[in-house]
């Protein structure tokens, strides 16, 4: 890998796991997806499961994702 995640082949539909809220528009709808990517060591794809969302996609490192993981937990005076 030459460091571009986005270069890397997206994962299968059937890895991602889905962490969703309120069903505003139906089932799946407002989920944020997550799934490793095939190849890349601790590196992620998030998705948004909204109709506006699709084919859209962030890529991450794991030490990328756990810094706003991290951050988005204190900022937000979540506990775990």
């Amino acid at each position: 890998m030459n460091g571009n995640l986005y270069a890397l082949s997206a994962p299968a539909v059937d890895a991602f796991a889905d962490f969703c809220g309120g069903n505003a528009g139906g089932p799946h709808e407002t989920c944020v997806s997550l799934a490793a990517i095939p190849g890349a060591e601790a590196s992620f794809v998030i998705r948004d499961s909204k109709p506006e969302g699709a084919g859209k996609e962030l890529r991450f490192t794991g030490t990328e994702l756990d810094d706003f993981a991290a951050g988005w937990v204190r900022t937000r005076s979540l506990t775990l």
